[in-house]
């Protein structure tokens, strides 16, 4: 009995001890990345939801309590921005980026530099400004994913929002949170910080 040509040649193929272990190895190194890239891929869209970023008490106890207070988390419209909507970019390349980057904010929950109200409140304008710094340097890009300049109607905002938005939003002089500081959290003490 013959054999079809394309079993015939798997058949030949794997006749030859050389040449199956390449197969093997080459068919382990495709499916061992596929796993690889899945369980990473599993890992990183867990770590991006707002129960990954409530997790410790840190983050929960102090601002999550804050930001469930503000437009943000309830509104008339219903539409809601997680925490990983403002602190973590949608782009693969600059998500990776910013969670390195966040490894340091676990490392600090690690060895309890806030764990408590007081060590929070003590650190707390040291990470808003770095926050707003983030956003500054990347000219708010997380806030652009849902607040979009082009379709601004200057017409439904009040005088000076419409004025502002018109000119030092339009011109790049200013960019979201050089305006909107604390429009899901609590302000730091704001001594010495400009417009404050």
């Amino acid at each position: 009995m013959k054999l079809p040509g394309f079993v015939q040649r798997i058949w030949t193929t794997f006749k030859s001890p050389s040449k199956a272990a390449l197969w093997v190895l080459l068919m382990m190194g495709f499916f061992g990345g596929v796993i690889f890239w899945g369980g990473f891929n599993t890992a990183m869209e867990a770590s991006n939801t707002e129960k990954f970023c409530t997790g410790c008490h840190e983050m929960k106890d102090n601002v999550f309590v804050e930001y469930r207070d503000t437009i943000h988390y309830a509104n008339r419209s219903g539409v809601r921005a997680s925490c990983p909507d403002c602190h973590v970019p949608h782009e693969w390349t600059y998500k990776i980026i910013r969670k390195v980057q966040a490894s340091k904010e676990l490392w600090g929950m690690l060895t309890g530099k806030v764990d408590t109200r007081e060590k929070f409140e003590s650190h707390r304008r040291e990470m808003a400004e770095r926050e707003w710094k983030r956003m500054k340097d990347t000219d708010s890009r997380e806030c652009r994913n849902c607040h979009n300049f082009e379709y601004m109607d200057f017409s439904l905002q009040g005088r000076r929002a419409a004025q502002m938005h018109s000119t030092n939003l339009a011109s790049g002089e200013n960019t979201c949170v050089d305006c909107h500081k604390g429009i899901a959290h609590q302000l730091p003490d704001m001594k010495g910080v400009k417009g404050f």
